[in-house]
């Protein structure tokens, strides 16, 4: 047996679970077994041949992987030849998000997506408190799991939190890492310093006024708890509080279902146990920016490193910074490409477009 089907471990495995909060589930509708029901639901949709398994990284955690391939290009060997596409998802999301895009990219060149550690079916180990080692653990964990699948080179493409992983992730491995795509990357800009009430300057700075107290108390207190412990808490309202706050997720997708199959997936791979998302609370600052701002690491990318940065026009994600990561990189390869009509969710919002951009950038690799 290879080490990489050794290191595959079939989707029917029992489901991990946590026995410091076995009291939980009556009073929080959710378990991993809901959750792959829910995403059973969702990947039912694809057309292209899905493999879904665990993959075991060397410490016993486990990765929740799709393998996506062409069913009619099988029997050729270019797609086989040509450099695989990893997705990896921003916080709080699972592969399931990727249902608009998977079988479209698909077509000419393997399609891989998994689940982050700590998020989604993926395994929940503790993480660090400490900003830096909680980035050393996903990025590792990544690594290891690349290893045990054998995969030489690869098209990195991350959203949100997803993309400042994978650029931490093409800055320690770049020779793993044939083009870097970014979308609607969090992370990236520095915390603008408050400004002073009447200070001159005409710069071409956007001046951003300063929170009011009562926002600033508000944070500070949610400082204290994990960004998802609100769903948690919520119990048998969860569901209904991800619907009332996220109405947007079931719109995104409402020609797929007409049903709250999509935020029941979301509320289903947010309400477990706590992990991935301490990882992301020891990374960031509060309002959500990050500690260790990736724009003051860029530089680190080597200079041959293709990066292409998408960003929906209408998203939160100031799309400038990518403007920005371009001076940055000077005549380095980087491009910066807004999708109209779309939001922070870009794949979702405009599928057709983010997936016309996204493999003609692949294109220019193989």
């Amino acid at each position: 047996m290879s080490p990489a089907n050794a290191a595959m471990q079939d989707g029917t495995d029992t489901e991990q679970t946590s026995g410091n909060w076995s009291w939980w589930p009556s009073w929080r509708p959710t378990s991993m077994s809901l959750l792959k029901i829910a995403e059973a639901k969702i990947l039912a949709c694809l057309q292209n041949d899905v493999w879904s398994r665990f993959v075991t990284l060397p410490n016993q955690n486990r990765i929740w992987t799709l393998k996506v391939t062409n069913k009619s290009a099988r029997k050729h060997k270019d797609q086989a030849a040509r450099t695989p596409l990893v997705m990896v998802h921003g916080f709080g999301g699972g592969v399931g998000l990727w249902i608009r895009n998977l079988d479209a990219l698909s077509c000419s060149r393997t399609v891989y997506a998994f689940d982050l550690l700590g998020f989604g079916r993926s395994s929940r180990p503790s993480f660090p408190s400490d900003a830096s080692l909680a980035e050393e653990q996903f990025i590792t964990s990544i690594e290891q799991w690349r290893q045990s699948l054998g995969l030489e080179r690869l098209i990195l493409l991350g959203h949100s939190l997803g993309g400042y992983l994978a650029t931490s992730y093409t800055i320690q491995y770049p020779e793993r890492v044939s083009h870097l795509i970014l979308v609607d990357a969090w992370g990236f800009p520095e915390r603008p310093q408050p400004q002073l009430q009447g200070s001159g300057g005409q710069g071409s700075e956007v001046k951003r006024v300063s929170p009011p107290r009562w926002v600033k108390a508000l944070a500070s207190v949610f400082s204290f708890f994990n960004p998802l412990a609100v769903i948690r808490a919520a119990g048998p309202w969860g569901p209904g509080l991800v619907n009332r706050f996220r109405p947007d997720f079931k719109r995104k997708f409402e020609d797929l279902f007409d049903d709250d199959t999509m935020t029941q997936y979301i509320y289903h791979c947010n309400a477990q146990d706590p992990s991935g998302e301490v990882g992301f609370k020891a990374m960031s600052e509060s309002l959500g920016w990050a500690k260790r701002p990736m724009v003051q690491r860029v530089l680190l990318l080597p200079p041959s490193m293709p990066v292409s940065m998408l960003y929906g026009a209408s998203s939160w994600v100031d799309s400038s910074t990518g403007n920005t990561v371009a001076q940055i990189r000077g005549k380095s390869p980087t491009s910066v490409t807004l999708i109209e009509d779309a939001s922070h969710h870009v794949y979702a919002d405009q599928p057709e477009e983010f997936n016309r951009v996204v493999e003609s950038i692949c294109n220019t690799v193989d």
